[in-house]
């Protein structure tokens, strides 16, 4: 059956509140966030913090910048599809029928899509696996199934693509790639979709809408929830309650491992780092992490005059080191036994003799003019040649001397040898004061024989004493560190981690005002949302309900989205009494409420994704109902590229008898699985084929030459050229609802070759110029004899098949991109 897609300007535009204008849709909540923060009176550290669990600055990948449209789908090897097979639509808001009957292999189509950018086919989930396992096609096998999928990105100056591949029979095991002008190639998990498919699903089948519907009512929450667009608010607030639930649970820790680790400590009262690891934990505030990690590296703390001290004080002792002391008292002895050795000879009579005279020699070279004698008094005996013999007597007897002489110059540095092996230490244990004065006596005693005697008893008495302390302290500190080392790998762990509880004490404190202002700001947009989005689907069910008795009187949540209960609440009523609404409605009421659930939220202006594709929705659907969604498709593909896949004939019908625009492409499957995409409503070609046919009727009517044929031909230009328009705009990345007002005001053929030519529809003075340049010269002339149609003295064509002809070259040349003016 072919359907002629009316005018736009003879389309049906009701005043019905069902279609979603661009002015009402909700601003995004990424900007709205961004202009909420500049305002609030936060501190900077909570803003960053805002800023870090929204993701902002985190790298996007090859995500797409503007909406997404769907220009055409190849599919091969997949499903119900064997050779390639096309499905080409026009990357732009409007409703496309895809029809065919059942097994055509137009539902493979639509798997196809959603399996190209999801790499799962959720009509498949809870399915029999031999449902799943067959997804290969069983006629094609020579190749491997492919799926690639054209797409047109506002703002980007060519087109993408989207192709997904398998190698094997594992349905799971593909891969996807995004070609994107000015991006190269990617994975498309690199294209972050997968938040945006889970939030805007713009995929809905048969089975879909059954589980819209009836799932569990947590899932009906989260199926709506999501579409409010707050998935990046609940999301940021996810991150920071994590983040603020780890800092907390590690501040609980802490405190809960205090205690324990207090009592061990007490355990330990008689070590003094014990004590002081006790009083730096259980301090007052902050615990005085400095001592703690002082006590850990073994390192002695300030004032350490206890018993730990003391312990290590006699630890480190040193006393006499009796080699050396046994040495030094051997050269004592043997330097005494030498002098002992000489006194009383000869020799020691002749060194004293010899002191003697040098002494008396002294005195004379003093005194050399008294010649007494200073111990008889005899005058006149140390005269200068008494002077003179006694310095050969001298010599004669130091010579004879000389063995005892150097028998005493031993004996004083022999004693200094033991003197000096005396030291008195820094601290000295209590215990061991007594045997060290003794032993520091020695430093005072002059005459050797009584110094060899009382080192050798002090040094010896002092060094067992020492090595007795040492022991017993040795002893005491090894029984002690063995307690103190089961504590300290304890006190060094709990000092780490409540160290890093005491940093973060800042960050949770604004993780806390973060966290406060995400949900203030979720609560406050989500029943802003939530109203608008109930009052969408309200709407959208006056249109689908026609005959039913059962009023849809308000949709809500219960909940929220991290309650364990939680559920989506439909308040209906059947001729004005309140009842549930799934025990009450039918089966095509219950599709049409999934419907009027389903169809607001791909259309949220949050949704990066400009089409929705819809499998099968008519079943069940009693003829008004069907009208009534032919009436809802058309006005949400005002602002959405709607792709449908239906055998029912009804929904085609509805649009054709409500006088609603719509691109109707025909399914068709041949043997062994080729199958064949027809266009069926074409505008452009509708037209040319509706003027071609006319031009070969015999005998035409001269009205229907001079009028209806030129009125037919400026059906299929005026329908070129707002394809351009389109094509245009949409690669500006300006918003859409700019061009549909701009359309909605060209009330003249010029106009909209201005749109389409210029991108400005008050440009009408260049058209001519711009067509010479694109068409020929032969374009203007065809235009204004389209134009004369209209008019009540018509067009004169004397060839109506090469008017035709020529037209239709003008009318290719105009809705190619990239021949448009710049």
């Amino acid at each position: 059956m072919t359907v002629t897609e009316q005018p736009r300007q003879n389309a049906h535009h009701p005043t019905d509140l069902a279609r979603p204008a661009p002015a009402d849709q909700p601003v995004p909540v990424a900007g709205l966030v961004e202009a909420r923060l500049v305002e609030e009176a936060l501190t900077e550290p909570v803003k960053v913090l805002l800023k870090e669990a929204l993701g902002d600055g985190e790298p996007r990948g090859n995500s797409p910048a503007g909406r997404i449209y769907l220009e055409s789908v190849a599919v091969a090897r997949f499903r119900g599809i064997g050779p390639r097979a096309w499905l080409k639509l026009s990357p732009r808001p409007g409703v496309n029928l895809v029809v065919g009957r059942n097994g055509s292999g137009k539902s493979s189509f639509a798997e196809g899509i959603e399996t190209a950018f999801t790499g799962v086919n959720m009509r498949w989930q809870g399915q029999h696996a031999m449902r799943s396992s067959n997804w290969r096609n069983l006629h094609d096998t020579d190749g491997r199934p492919e799926i690639e999928v054209k797409l047109a990105i506002e703002g980007d100056t060519g087109r993408s693509t989207l192709t997904r591949t398998w190698d094997g029979d594992d349905f799971d095991a593909s891969r996807a790639e995004l070609r994107r002008p000015g991006h190269g190639r990617a994975p498309v998990g690199q294209a972050d979709w997968k938040q945006a498919l889970r939030d805007f699903r713009p995929f809905l089948s048969y089975v879909d809408l059954d589980r819209m519907i009836s799932g569990k009512p947590s899932e009906m929450y989260d199926a709506i929830a999501t579409i409010l667009g707050l998935g990046q608010l609940n999301a940021a607030d996810g991150r920071l309650r994590h983040e603020a639930k780890a800092l907390e649970d590690a501040a609980k820790a802490a405190k809960a491992e205090l205690p324990g680790l207090k009592e061990a400590l007490y355990e330990l009262e008689d070590d003094e780092r014990a004590v002081q690891a006790l009083v730096a934990v259980d301090t007052a505030g902050t615990p005085d992490f400095a001592t703690v990690e002082a006590l850990v590296a073994g390192l002695p703390a300030d004032g350490d005059d206890g018993l730990l001290a003391r312990l290590r004080a006699e630890a480190d002792v040193q006393g006499p080191e009796m080699a050396q002391v046994h040495e030094a008292l051997d050269r004592l002895r043997n330097a005494l036994a030498d002098a002992e050795d000489l006194r009383g000879t000869g020799t020691e009579d002749a060194l004293q003799r010899a002191e003697l005279l040098e002494r008396a020699v002294a005195h004379h070279d003093r005194h050399p003019d008294v010649a007494a004698c200073p111990v008889c008094g005899t005058d006149g005996m140390l005269d200068a040649a008494w002077a003179a013999h006694a310095i050969a007597q001298i010599a004669a007897l130091r010579q004879e001397a000389e063995a005892a002489a150097g028998a005493r110059s031993e004996l004083r540095p022999a004693a200094r040898a033991v003197q000096d092996l005396v030291h008195t230490p820094r601290q000295i244990p209590a215990a061991l004061a007594d045997p060290w004065r003794a032993w520091t006596t020695c430093r005072t005693i002059s005459d050797p024989g009584e110094l060899a005697q009382r080192a050798h008893e002090a040094a010896a008495t002092l060094a067992d004493a020492c090595a007795a302390v040492k022991e017993n302290a040795v002893r005491e500190l090894e029984k002690r560190d063995e307690r103190w080392r089961g504590l300290v790998t304890r006190l060094a762990g709990w000092a780490q981690r409540a160290r890093a509880v005491e940093a973060d004490k800042p960050r949770l404190r604004d993780i806390r005002k973060a966290s406060t202002w995400i949900k203030a700001l979720a609560a406050e947009l989500r029943e802003q949302r939530m109203e608008g989005f109930a009052d969408q689907s309200q709407r959208i069910w006056e249109r689908l309900r026609q005959e039913s008795n059962i009023d849809l009187k308000a949709v809500s949540l219960k909940g929220s989205e991290k309650a364990n209960v939680r559920k989506l609440v439909m308040d209906v009523t059947v001729d004005g009494h309140e009842a549930s609404a799934l025990s009450v409605m039918s089966q095509g009421e219950q599709h049409s409420l999934a419907l009027s659930l389903f169809l607001p939220r791909a259309a949220t202006a949050d949704s990066p994704f400009g089409f929705i594709v819809i499998d099968d929705p008519v079943q069940s659907m009693d003829p008004a109902k069907v009208n009534g969604l032919a009436q809802v498709l058309h006005e949400l593909g005002e602002h959405r590229q709607v792709v449908v896949f239906t055998h029912d004939t009804r929904l085609q019908r509805a649009f054709t008898s409500q006088d609603l625009p719509v691109t109707v492409f025909e399914v068709e499957r041949a043997k062994s699985s080729k199958v064949k995409v027809k266009p069926v409503t074409d505008p452009v070609r509708q037209a040319l084929d509706d003027a071609r046919a006319l031009a070969s009727t015999s005998e035409l009517p001269s009205a229907a030459r001079t009028h209806v044929l030129p009125s037919l031909c400026r059906i299929a230009l005026e329908n070129a050229f707002l394809e351009a328009a389109w094509i245009r705009h949409h690669r500006s990345g300006a918003p859409e609802n700019e061009l549909q007002a701009a359309v909605g005001s060209a009330d003249k053929l010029m106009k909209v070759a201005a749109l389409a030519l210029f991108g400005d529809a008050a440009r009408t003075g260049d058209v001519y110029r711009e067509l010479r340049t694109l068409c020929g010269p032969r374009a203007v002339d065809l235009l204004k004899e389209c134009q004369n149609g209209s008019h009540a003295t018509g067009t004169q064509i004397t060839d109506p098949h090469r008017f035709v002809d020529d037209v239709e070259i003008m009318a290719q040349k105009v809705r190619k991109p990239g021949v448009t003016a710049c």
